[in-house]
């Protein structure tokens, strides 16, 4: 899928996985932002609604472009004027390309897995907890023992 989004005053075709370098925009190198304006959104020669589409991407990087040199010059009046200028930009990866209904549904989907993981995680380490409770109470001296013998493994590992 792909989308022609306006940022900067300047329009661009974009799609899933693209590096683009556009007018500077906040933020910084690893945020993810969302480009609204898109124009234009379509598949192959299908077209789609681009009000609905969103168009996420990454800051790849705060950088300036080449240099830019500026030279006035007024014949036989002995002016001359030389002056350079490096515009600033920003670096983008294009994250994705699609509906944001599609988009928000996804998202729950990824958030409720990692929650069922630590809910699982959590769970064991509760039962092994009165585990160690009650180990401590009856011979806190055997307790001291394994921890150094764990701590000669692991020396011994590397």
């Amino acid at each position: 899928m792909f989308a022609v989004v306006r940022t900067g005053g300047k329009q661009y075709r974009v799609a899933a996985g693209d590096k683009i370098a556009v007018e500077k925009l906040a933020g910084e190198a690893g945020d993810t932002i969302t480009l609204g304006d898109v124009l234009l959104a379509g598949d192959g020669d299908k077209l789609a609604d681009a009000a609905k589409t969103v168009v996420s991407a990454e800051i790849i990087a705060q950088a300036k472009s080449e240099k830019v040199i500026v030279f006035k010059k007024r014949r036989r009046h002995n002016y001359r004027r030389k002056n350079g200028h490096r515009q600033q930009m920003t670096l983008l990866r294009i994250v994705a390309v699609g509906d944001s209904k599609a988009e928000k549904k996804a998202a729950p989907k990824k958030e409720a897995a990692p929650k069922a993981d630590e809910a699982e995680k959590k769970a064991p380490a509760k039962k092994a907890a009165p585990k160690k409770e009650a180990a401590e109470k009856a011979a806190p001296a055997k307790k001291a023992a394994p921890k150094k013998a764990a701590a000669k493994k692991t020396e011994a590992k590397k």
